[in-house]
């Protein structure tokens, strides 16, 4: 679904991380065979409770993701590298915006997470996407003291 983005380098993922993020990865892999629309829905109820994730929250989770899984680093796993991302910002309490898009000329398709509209980690050759599905954190509501 994606061009090759590389195999970025290992980090280092604290061993209370490393069982989230392997979870995630758990989690997204029957997730990522699911159709277009059970995704979106499963991704709208996740995110609920959750406070919009920050560019370095949404990063780190991505890395811890990359970092414990082989399949997710790899350069055609972007679905269930997407998706495990999300989970494991929403494991931390926190929701970045999930996309899945599309590119016309060569036609691609590719999914990635964001915080506002700035893709998360990816490389410069994987802009240029036009967001066909997006799940964003929900606004924040109530009386913060």
């Amino acid at each position: 679904m994606t061009d090759p983005i590389g195999v970025p380098q290992p980090a280092v993922v604290p061993p209370s991380r490393r069982l989230l993020a392997l979870l995630a990865v758990a989690a997204a892999r029957p997730l990522a065979g699911a159709g277009p629309r059970r995704i979106r829905a499963v991704l709208h109820l996740l995110r609920r409770g959750a406070v919009p994730a920050t560019r370095q929250q949404a990063a780190a989770a991505r890395q811890a993701v990359i970092t414990v899984s082989p399949r997710c680093a790899a350069d055609r796993s972007c679905l269930q590298r997407s998706l495990a991302t999300a989970l494991l910002c929403r494991a931390w309490g926190t929701w970045p915006t999930w996309c899945t898009g599309v590119r016309t000329d060569p036609f691609r398709a590719h999914d990635w997470v964001a915080v506002g509209s700035e893709p998360v980690g990816e490389p410069a050759h994987e802009r240029g996407y036009t967001p066909v599905i997006t799940v964003p954190p929900l606004p924040l509501t109530g009386n913060r003291s």
